[in-house]
């Protein structure tokens, strides 16, 4: 029931930033991108966070990171995203969006977990 409930509740959070990031750059990638370092960024937090009695550590592994956040963050419309410009013949950009994406996403996962040793 928590990953059920907190991947809707990702699913509705990634569908409005995708679109608010769609009105104001006319163009999907920006708002994947958003969600992506965003989520990354917030799951290597819950990872390495210690909430204490607050939440409970099933609370935090499947309604925050497996529901919301891996709901939150999406890999298919990365894929597609990429596909469509590899078929609009812009290979540079759809290079560089896999290695930015790749890299800053990681890059972001890990300045989460530094978050919480500070």
């Amino acid at each position: 029931m928590l990953v059920a409930a907190g991947g809707a509740l990702g699913a509705v959070l990634r569908f409005f930033l995708t679109n608010i990031s769609k009105s104001l750059f006319l163009s999907g990638i920006y708002g994947t991108f958003s969600v992506n370092i965003v989520g990354s960024f917030l799951i290597g937090y819950f990872i390495t966070s210690d909430f204490g009695t607050n939440l409970s550590e099933n609370f935090i592994k499947f309604f925050l990171i497996i529901g919301v956040l891996g709901s939150f963050t999406t890999f298919s419309a990365f894929s597609y995203e990429v596909v469509d410009l590899i078929n609009s013949k812009k290979y540079i950009i759809s290079f560089a969006y896999i290695f930015i994406s790749i890299f800053i996403c990681i890059l972001s996962a890990y300045l989460g977990t530094l978050l919480n040793k500070f």
